[in-house]
């Protein structure tokens, strides 16, 4: 199938600004050739898309695509039946909104990025983590203070997000266990979180020789470590352990910033799902003690994304949204432009995505790329609220040279 988008605008991923007056042809499901003069080679379908913006792929970064419910603890406890088709429902919905790839960062297991592959889900493509690993009383143990009983969080098949392990044996296992299952990455929860009952926000969680552990699996496997951090005692205490991505990083600060910038770690804000959280805290039944840790850490999140940038530090696009919050995929965008330019908010969810998916061939508009790409009614870079609802202006979605939408 040979498609050509005549006289559309183009931003590529990349460029600071948007070219306009562009022609892409795409062939056999890659980009063949970009052009600022008409391109005369036949094509199976013209796409007339002159006062359009045809931009890369839309990617998330922070996703939990098998989050069928605010109340994680709750989530553990559903049918697997039950979740398996929520989330079917809800990767469709996502690709409507314009996302091509999304990396789950607990919950999704290779079944998951398989029924994806063989076109069983209809969906964006996946990276997943399998389960999030987390220490006794951490951000996967969801028993608060009463419960003694392990219970089911050490089954593997349940649908919750993550699995409970202590000590450094455990650790080797668990990261092993969860990269046999198929993982593409491993995600470790390395400090207290909103969603759990018993972990301030204030809490470090795993110890170093714990995390080294964890990291020297994934490298051995060719592979790297996210981790679940907020304050920058705890960022720092992953980053320097070998965690490549850190999640949330809402109470950084420029020293730590800087630390990332030195190593070369990436960051993924979520600003969205605390913005989320404290609006529809009494739909969703939000006790008070995690009002407050919301609280907490979303009145920092924009000063968060200007202490990372003015550090230098690469920042992809993520959400975190849990059950119905989802709808608001697309407001991360809105609420980041507050701060910073709506191109590098475009990047994030572009070409720096593809950096932390390890993915060179998505997140931009170029000879050879994989063609996953979205046209959008409108200029994203001089009004970006072209991307917000759910994907009401985005006129077309293609996946490796296929529409999708449109």
């Amino acid at each position: 199938m040979r498609v050509l988008f005549a006289d559309c605008d183009l931003f590529d991923g990349v460029s600071d600004e948007i070219r306009r007056g562009m022609h892409v042809l795409v062939a056999d499901g890659r980009i063949a050739e970009v052009s600022d003069r008409a391109i005369r080679a036949t094509a199976d379908r013209v796409i007339a898309a002159k006062g359009r913006t045809l931009m890369p792929g839309l990617i998330d970064a922070h996703v939990h695509i098998t989050a069928a419910t605010p109340n994680l603890a709750e989530l553990e406890s559903m049918p697997v039946s039950y979740v398996s088709h929520w989330t079917a429902r809800l990767m469709g919905q996502m690709l409507e909104r314009g996302f091509t790839m999304v990396r789950d960062v607990g919950g999704a297991d290779a079944g998951h990025r398989r029924a994806q592959e063989e076109g069983l889900i209809r969906g964006p493509r996946l990276s997943v983590s399998g389960k999030a690993l987390g220490q006794t009383g951490g951000h996967t143990d969801f028993r608060g203070t009463a419960r003694t009983d392990p219970g089911d969080m050490q089954r593997r098949f349940t649908p919750g997000l993550g699995r409970v392990v202590d000590g450094v044996p455990a650790c080797l296992m668990a990261a092993r266990d969860e990269l046999r299952l198929g993982a593409d990455f491993v995600k470790i929860m390395a400090n207290g979180g909103v969603a759990t009952p018993a972990d301030p926000i204030d809490w470090i969680q795993f110890t170093p020789e714990e995390i080294r552990a964890i990291v020297a699996v994934a490298e051995a496997s060719c592979t790297y470590v996210a981790a679940h951090t907020y304050t920058a005692r705890a960022i720092e205490h992953a980053a320097t352990n070998g965690v490549r991505t850190l999640e949330h990083c809402n109470l950084i600060d420029d020293r730590v910033a800087g630390i990332l910038r030195e190593r070369g770690c990436y960051a993924v804000p979520t600003l969205i799902v605390y913005d989320c959280l404290d609006r529809h805290a009494d739909a969703i039944g939000l006790a008070p003690a995690n009002r407050e840790k919301n609280r907490k850490v979303r009145e920092a999140g924009l000063a968060s994304l200007e202490i990372m940038a003015r550090a230098g530090v690469r920042m992809g696009y993520g959400t975190d949204l849990l059950g119905g919050m989802h709808r608001e995929q697309l407001g991360e965008f809105a609420l980041r432009a507050r701060v910073l330019p709506a191109v590098e908010v475009l990047k994030s969810a572009t070409s720096v995505n593809a950096e932390i998916l390890r993915r060179p061939d998505l997140g931009r508009v170029a000879e050879g790329m994989t063609a996953d790409l979205i046209l959008v009614d409108g200029d994203p870079v001089a009004d970006i609220s072209v991307l917000s609802g759910q994907g009401e202006r985005i006129a077309l979605v293609m996946q490796g040279g296929r529409v999708v939408k449109g």
